[in-house]
Order: structure tokens, then C-alpha cells, then sequence
């Protein structure tokens, strides 16, 4: 009989049998990046800190946080106190200090201030982003700031109402009238939104219109803003003057002062494009 001795035989079946095992298990066996999922993507990413403003809460962000959460960014839709500038910044400040990695800070109207001083303080905030917001400079008081620039149709909308402060006095606190808050606030929602958002509004501690601001981050972390042409809150002229005293990277988009509802993807953009910026 002729042909290879057994032994070879032998040694060359194995060799072909454990070829055979390495290359279905190199085929039926995810690649390290495909195994890793989505979430590996997304742990690249810094995380995104969105701040609200005044008469709102963590939910006004829901359209953008949706749309940011689907795109694999990690978010925290940050609760803030609306108490104060001095109280509601330190609150926020906190909450930074817990996030592991770099962030981008967010902030609409009111919660532009707050993250305006939060960011002061916070070394892991590489990129400010501003939605219809303040943006003040350090030593400025809201309230001052916002009268230099005339217009805004808020003021009138408020109803003051006397609560106990933390001290034992009388503070105030500020909604905006419900029959008001649609024409004021976010004329481009639809109604049946704004009923339910004018109901559930929280309450902005008139001290935030008087505190003095004591830090501005700006000064030296990158920032965005979206100026809100049709913005009744806060005027589009003061959103140019303080985007442009802060070299912010500017969009104009025509809405209310609420366009996380009516132009979400022009927010989420905006916050993408800082986000690109920033190495996680």
C-alpha cells in the first residue's frame, strides 16, 4: 500500500481540523467593536449636561435629549433649583464634579447664567453651549443686563407670588401667567403643549434677577449659541450682544424662546458640533 505514513496523515488531518475550527470560529464570532455594541461608541463621546431655565424643568429637554440619546451621546438632564444664581450655579457645579471625563454644558435662558458660573469652577466642562440664554459676564446682574436691551415682553407676563424664604423673611417667587405663557414663551408650540407646560412650570426665586455673577467661563471654554430670532423672553439683539462679546460660534434660527419643542434638531446640531470638538 502506498501513500503518506499514518503518522503524516494524522498530523495533517488535525492541521486541517483545527483550520477548519479557527476560520468558522473567526466568522461566527463578533468583531471586538461589534461585541462592544452601541455603548462603546457612546463611552467616546464627552457627556452632555443639559440646564434649564426659569418656569421649567429637567423635561423641557425631552425632544433634545431623545434626539442625543438615539445619536449615542450620553446625557444628563441636570435639575436646577431656580433659587438663586449663586445657589442654583453651586447645585450645578456639584452635579459636574460627579461626571467622570469631559462634558459640554448646556444651558437655556436662565440656566445660561447658572452655567455661565457653574463652568467657572468645573475643569471638566471643555465646551459651553447657549439656547435663547444669558450669558453673562462676571460682575453683572441679570436683571441689569436685560434692561439694556428693551423689548422683551416677560416682565409684564409675571405674576409674583410671596413664599417663605430659607432665612425666615418673605421671598418671591416668579411664574408667568398661564394665559400668557403660549404668546410669551413659545408662540410656535402648539397650544394643547403649552397649556400643559404653563401648568407645570416651576417657579424662578426673583433673587436671580439681582444676584451678581462671579465667575463667566467663557472667558476661557469654547462656546455656542443659538440666538433665537423670534425670542419674546429674551430679546434677540441682547442674545447677538452677548453671543458676540463671548466669540461664540453663532446660529440664528427663526423661533420662539423655547426651540428645544419647536426646532429640536437645530439644537441637537448645534450641541453635535460642539461635542466634535471634544476628545472623551
Amino acid at each position: 500500500m502506498t501513500g503518506r505514513p499514518l503518522s503524516r496523515r494524522r498530523t495533517l488531518k488535525s492541521a486541517v481540523g483545527a483550520a477548519a475550527l479557527t476560520v468558522t470560529a473567526a466568522a461566527g464570532a463578533p468583531s471586538a467593536a461589534a461585541s462592544a455594541g452601541p455603548d462603546a461608541e457612546q463611552t467616546e463621546k464627552p457627556t452632555v449636561v443639559l440646564v434649564h431655565g426659569a418656569f421649567a424643568d429637567a423635561a423641557s429637554w425631552n425632544p433634545v435629549t431623545e434626539r442625543l440619546q438615539h445619536q449615542g451621546h450620553p446625557v444628563i438632564a441636570a435639575a436646577n433649583p431656580l433659587r438663586g444664581l449663586t445657589h442654583d450655579a453651586a447645585q450645578v457645579a456639584a452635579r459636574l464634579a460627579a461626571i467622570p471625563g469631559p462634558g459640554v454644558l448646556v444651558g437655556h435662558s436662565y440656566g445660561g447664567a447658572v452655567v455661565t458660573q457653574a463652568a467657572a469652577t468645573a475643569p471638566n466642562v471643555k465646551a459651553l453651549v447657549y439656547v435663547s440664554a444669558f450669558v453673562p459676564d462676571a460682575g453683572e446682574v441679570l436683571g441689569e443686563l436685560a434692561a439694556r436691551f428693551p423689548g422683551s415682553q416677560l416682565d409684564a407676563a409675571l405674576t409674583p407670588v410671596p413664599v417663605p424664604g430659607a432665612d425666615g423673611t418673605t421671598a418671591i417667587d416668579l411664574y408667568i401667567r398661564p394665559d400668557r405663557y403660549h404668546e410669551v414663551f413659545a408662540q410656535d408650540v402648539a397650544p394643547p403643549t403649552t397649556r400643559v407646560l404653563a401648568s407645570g412650570q416651576r417657579p424662578l426665586s426673583a433673587s436671580a434677577f439681582t444676584d451678581r455673577v462671579s465667575g463667566a467661563a467663557w472667558h476661557t471654554v469654547p462656546s455656542w449659541t443659538l440666538i433665537s430670532t423670534r425670542d419674546r423672553g429674551i430679546v434677540p439683539e441682547l442674545q447677538r450682544f452677548q453671543a458676540a462679546r463671548a466669540r461664540s460660534r453663532t446660529v440664528e434660527v427663526p423661533t420662539s424662546h423655547l426651540p428645544m419643542y419647536s426646532r429640536p434638531g437645530a439644537v441637537v446640531a448645534l450641541i453635535r458640533s460642539a461635542a466634535r470638538t471634544v476628545t472623551a
